[in-house]
């Protein structure tokens, strides 16, 4: 396999919504290049891509892909990504080592919903775009709608370098105004005849020409002159302008081609050859400090790993890209992130999942290795002695989960190796095992990527699991001041057990004044793991309690807080003051004052009329107007809070604020009113009291008895 030089290689990352045909362009690319003999189709299930048993199921990617082709003496890195919110993580790792985004665009549909998303992590990295409206043979194909749609989403900087010269079951025939040239394609496709632009469009093309020579002109004084000068561009003058444009993000050049009928990937390959950019020249990485990081195909190693991938009965390989110097088999390098030493085994490039070892991988190129030890996602490999970190992928935050029960015991610890695999070759997927809710957790992006994780766990790892409701981690508080005391006392033979203590307990606020009727000796501020305060006040005069008792006794609270009094969720926000009690010389110690306060506070929490907080999550919709009432209304029946609405381009944002008891699902009921045209991303916000049915009901299902 042949070794690139960086300037030669270009790192490409295909985009957009489910059914734009990203996976038939990146097949149709690959026959092109003579990478592949036959194109294969997403019905037959044979592309070089979708190449996972359960993509080939559900006919769509699910993973991303990666291949490589050769065209005209440049490498052509191509990932194939998924069109789907619910695999978010996919992409945004392809996108942190890409150099070129492609969007797709469905000639028929136009930009949809997926697109807008995944347009906000291209502006994220940095990464220049391009646009390729697709399927443009479709009845009701609409190549001048799409253009305006992408012009209203992503800004007037999309502009127009090929327009079809008919669309629908007539489409052959593309118009080109860089070149100005019309490229006539064989019912076959294949390799199209270059023929001058006919009367009828002469007038379309001529203005569009002048419209993209415009805007290469304006983004580089040279060429502003030379333009004003003669009024025109040549062609590598063009060339050189968009290839600055593209970088800089002034401009995203918008081709067309019909995949599936192998109309108009050579010219795309072309032009990703002639104008985008190598990784030497694309916007560099960040070190995890923040500073620029560049690339040096003479300096030493330095390799980020970006995906795991596991293969039976070969184990994990994982793909990493390199950044400085070259790599090659049997190279010791450290790993930043554990300092330990690793061993580069075989190398690899990858064509879907054929691997073709390599001697070698250059700086800017992609690669994958197997078996390397103590390593993952987001580690930084480098030369003994050269230290570098790169800033990690920032995965998205998750928005739905699910509680995982084994249907049979047994199977613990297989389940909990198969969760931590799944978590290593999907960050996105967060993996929680919650001492609270006494639940295994699984946090992530929709219902099907739930669905692929059960999937999963069922055929990949043969496990009978369930998934269940995950419970609700309430927090409970008082609202009033109370006394409370209690003397715990036993005596079974022997030494006995004694302590008397008197509380007074109080929701606690910050800056709250002192108790009137006490002197404070001593206050000591806990911040509960839980989120909230407990403050503790030593009021004790004339040593009715040891100080040394004074532990035992903030222990005994804090075990009832764990495990609150009224509903058995913990507690917070309260402040209690040992004012008063009593010991014995012989019978008292420290377990003794730790029943003794845990069951005062138990007894004094709920008489000071408790109340039951739930999380609220502060979520933010991105919808079209023309569904803002529907999603609207299903807020207000989700006890929703409406904080704000914004218009994004042609979408509105909404704001609000929901309980995470509501939000279970929402994520399926937002796509199916919307059509599937709306998304939405939350966060913990706060907590807030439950209303009262909610803590009636909660308090029935949790609160079990407890003897001193």
């Amino acid at each position: 396999m042949k070794v690139y030089n960086p300037t030669r290689v270009r790192n490409v990352v295909l985009l957009g919504h489910s059914g734009s045909g990203k996976t038939t362009l990146a097949e149709t690319m690959l026959f092109e290049a003579g990478a592949i003999n036959r194109r294969g189709n997403i019905e037959e299930k044979n592309t070089v891509s979708d190449y996972h048993e359960l993509e080939r199921e559900k006919e769509k990617s699910i993973f991303s892909s990666f291949m490589n082709l050769d065209w005209r003496g440049h490498k052509i890195n191509l990932i194939d990504t998924p069109g789907t919110s619910d695999y978010i993580g996919e992409v945004v790792g392809a996108l942190r080592v890409a150099d070129t985004a492609i969007f797709t665009l469905n000639a028929e549909n136009g930009v949809e919903v997926a697109t807008d998303s995944l347009w906000k992590y291209t502006r994220k990295y940095n990464v220049p775009s391009m646009f390729v409206v697709n399927k443009l043979d479709n009845e009701r194909s609409d190549f001048w709608k799409a253009v305006e749609e992408a012009k209203e989403h992503f800004g007037r900087e999309v502009t127009v370098v090929q327009y079809p010269f008919s669309e629908g079951g007539d489409f052959h025939a593309i118009i080109d105004v860089l070149r100005m040239t019309m490229y006539e394609f064989p019912e076959s496709g294949g390799k199209p005849d270059k023929l001058p632009i006919p009367d009828s469009e002469k007038e379309r093309a001529a203005r569009l020409h002048q419209e993209l020579v415009e805007v290469i002109a304006e983004n580089d004084e040279t060429l502003m002159d030379i333009y004003f000068e003669h009024g025109e561009l040549d062609e590598e003058q063009m060339q050189k302008g968009l290839h600055l444009s593209l970088v800089k993000g002034n401009i995203y050049p918008l081709f067309c081609a019909c995949a599936s009928r192998n109309m108009g990937t050579g010219r795309i390959m072309g032009f990703i050859d002639d104008v985008a950019p190598n990784p030497l020249e694309a916007n560099p990485p960040k070190t995890e400090n923040g500073e620029e990081f560049a690339l040096d195909p003479d300096g030493k190693p330095v390799i980020f790993l970006f995906k795991t991938h596991s293969e039976s009965h070969v184990g994990d390989l994982i793909y990493f890209k390199v950044y400085g110097g070259a790599v090659s088999p049997g190279m010791d390098l450290v790993n930043e992130s554990n300092s330990n030493s690793v061993r580069l085994g075989n190398l690899y490039v990858t064509e879907g999942q054929k691997r073709i070892e390599v001697p070698e991988v250059n700086t800017g190129d992609i690669g994958a290795v197997v078996k390397l030890k103590d390593s993952e996602v987001n580690d930084t490999l480098h030369e003994k002695g050269h230290a570098v970190k790169l800033d990690p992928i920032h995965f998205p935050s998750t928005t739905i989960r699910t509680a995982v029960k084994l249907t049979k015991e047994g199977d613990e610890d297989k389940l909990g190796n198969a969760l931590h695999q799944i978590h290593r070759e999907d960050p996105s997927a967060v993996i929680e095992h919650s001492q609270e809710l006494k639940q295994i957790l699984i946090h992530g992006q929709g219902e099907e990527h739930l669905a692929t994780i059960e999937h999963m766990l069922t055929n990949r790892f043969n496990l009978d699991v369930e998934f269940v409701t995950p419970r609700i981690p309430y927090r409970e508080t008082i609202t009033s001041a109370v006394k409370t005391q209690y003397k715990h006392k036993k005596q079974s033979g022997g030494a006995g057990q004694y302590a008397e203590v008197h509380l007074l307990i109080e929701p606690f606020e910050e800056g709250m004044p002192d108790p009137s009727d006490m002197k404070v000796r001593k206050v000591e501020e806990y911040e509960l793991p839980w989120g909230g305060k407990l403050v503790f006040q030593n009021c004790i005069v004339g040593g009715v309690i040891d100080n040394r008792f004074m532990p035992a006794i903030v222990k005994g609270i804090m075990e009832k807080m764990e495990s609150g009094p009224m509903s058995g969720c913990r507690s917070r926000d309260i402040r209690v003051s040992v004012f008063d009690g009593s010991m014995h010389s012989v019978d008292s110690n420290e377990a003794a004052f730790k029943t003794a306060a845990r069951m005062a506070f138990r007894d004094g929490f709920m008489k000071a009329n408790p109340k039951l907080m739930e999380p609220m999550y502060q979520i933010e919709v991105t919808v079209p107007s023309e569904y803002m009432g529907d999603v609207m209304s299903d807020l207000g029946t989700r006890r929703g809070q409406i904080q704000g609405m914004d218009a994004e381009g042609a979408l509105q944002k909404i704001k609000a604020h929901v309980p995470l008891e509501e939000l279970d699902h929402y994520s399926t009921r937002l796509k199916s009113m919307t059509q599937g045209s709306a998304t939405y991303t939350r966060e913990f916000a706060h907590y807030a009291p439950v209303p009262f049915d909610v803590q009636e009901r909660v308090v029935k299902e949790n609160l079990e008895p407890e003897e001193a």
